[in-house]
């Protein structure tokens, strides 16, 4: 059965035509909260409770999305894919479910779904997956010159401007199109996954499924059955035949986060799984074929974990065709403004709010910061400060005090030879003068960035008031 008519995207825009979203969710409560959202974002939803209501809704009417759970009072979300398929080919469907089971979601993407979500899901995630199914409907495919590619957990991945990031593009475009195995490093909340996720994306295989695993979150017991599956009866519980991640990823790619993490004994599964592209399930006599893309995360040392014996070197040699490090975001701070204004534009979206920017003591706060928690903490400082925000913009009260008021690390001095020694300035001539002095500074900076509020320059110092005013005496500080 064809679509029924639907204007071209400019034609929409000019008729003023708002994108038609068919959500089905037989939890009336999620619906009325999920459509309210998504009519506040300038949709338009109808809402379905089962599966055959939804269906006939999408006979009757043309929809732009279809977002529905997985789990109906009469159907399956696979179920419905299919039958949705039967009546049209175009509508972009995103499958929502309670149960995060990555063999679902590949099995929903074979069948053509566009997206899947994992309840309770998130509202930011949300829009932006609808956003990317909208214009890849609208213009057939996604436009090659979009800046950032969103992804699931919040934010995209952002092409930053420091030479850090300008050389990880360049990585990424190199190692993308090959079958090399590949491992990233870098600190918690670096963005490891959304690399991982941007290369299987720019590789051949990026119609192929990518599964992730974070090998942290996985008992000894069950790492095995979780990888590489198991037939039913293998051990107490299993009372069904699984589908490992390793068959779930066929094709396509197979992200491992954290695989430091992994038991010895599983390393060992996992060195013949890559080396011979096979793998067994627990229980079981035979052997899978599998053509699957290794990519392993860590943010910890591996070649220091290989020498105490806690990692197989011969794993870490297979996994290593190319490494790539993710600088801290300490150490891109061009990169710092590219991301706060994109989570600026994800907040203002779930929030409900219009903030337009930072104001030029926040600008220098946010780029003095060190940002121990990287991009992962930089977005949530934003979301909070969007919230907190009183104006048009966001002000220094709206961040939290240790980031508002930061002071960087003095750099230390480092011993060299004594041809290139760096001299202390004539003015020091002591451990103690050199004390007063920093003490001095400190004080009249931070009364400086708390335009003399005593009070709050006392409890950022974390002294008491008659201490600071005593400390402005001794160092004749007049304010």
């Amino acid at each position: 059965m064809a679509r029924n008519f639907r204007p071209a995207p400019k034609l929409r825009i000019l008729l003023m035509i708002m994108p038609k979203i068919l959500l089905i969710d037989d939890d009336p409560t999620f619906c009325l909260m999920l459509s309210t959202f998504l009519k506040r974002q300038q949709y338009e939803v109808s809402t379905a409770f089962t599966a055959n209501e939804g269906l006939k809704q999408l006979k009757a009417e043309p929809f732009d999305v279809v977002l529905t759970d997985f789990r109906l009072p009469d159907k399956n979300g696979l179920e419905l894919l299919e039958q949705i398929r039967v009546l049209t080919t175009e509508v972009p469907v995103i499958l929502m479910t309670h149960y995060a089971d990555i063999r679902t979601a590949v099995k929903a993407i074979k069948m053509g779904a566009f997206e899947y979500l994992a309840k309770p899901i998130n509202p930011d995630e949300t829009l932006l997956t609808i956003r990317k199914a909208l214009s890849r409907n609208a213009e057939g495919e996604e436009a090659a010159s979009e800046p950032t590619v969103p992804l699931r957990g919040g934010f995209a991945f952002v092409k930053g401007a420091s030479s850090q990031s300008v050389q990880l593009e360049e990585y990424i475009a190199l190692i993308a199109p090959t079958n090399m195995s590949v491992i990233i490093e870098g600190e918690s909340g670096t963005g490891k996954e959304y690399v991982a996720r941007k290369i299987h994306q720019s590789s051949k295989r990026h119609n192929k499924p990518f599964v992730a695993i974070d090998c942290g979150a996985l008992s000894k017991e069950l790492a095995g059955s979780e990888l590489f599956g198991h037939v039913k009866g293998s051990f107490t519980g299993a009372m069904a035949d699984k589908e490992g991640q390793f068959e779930a990823a066929n094709g396509g790619t197979l992200f491992l986060d954290e695989i430091g993490n992994l038991s010895y004994e599983i390393q060992v599964k996992l060195l013949r799984a890559i080396q011979e592209r096979k793998v067994r399930k627990i229980g079981s006599n035979h052997d899978l074929d599998v053509d699957v893309r290794i990519i392993a995360a860590t943010n910890e040392d591996l070649v220091q974990a290989v020498s105490r014996g806690e990692f197989r070197e011969d794993l870490y040699h297979r996994l290593n065709e190319f490494k790539i490090n993710i600088s801290p975001l300490r150490e891109r701070t061009a990169d710092v403004l590219q991301f706060a204004e994109y989570f600026l534009e994800v907040a203002n979206h779930e929030l409900e709010r219009n903030v337009s920017g930072f104001d030029a003591a926040v600008t220098l706060a946010l780029e003095r910061y060190t940002w121990p928690g990287n991009l992962r903490e930089l977005k949530n400082v934003v979301k909070r400060a969007v919230l907190l925000a009183k104006g048009t913009e966001i002000t220094l009260d709206d961040l939290p005090p240790e980031i508002a008021y930061h002071i960087p690390e003095p750099t230390s001095i480092v011993a060299q030879p004594d041809a290139t020694r760096v001299a202390l300035p004539p003015a020091i001539t002591d451990l103690r003068s050199a004390t007063e002095r920093s003490e001095k500074e400190l004080i009249l900076d931070m009364l400086e960035r708390v335009k003399y509020n005593k009070s709050k320059a006392a409890r950022l110092l974390n002294i008491d008031r008659k201490t600071l005013y005593n400390k402005m005496r001794q160092y004749n500080i007049d304010a």
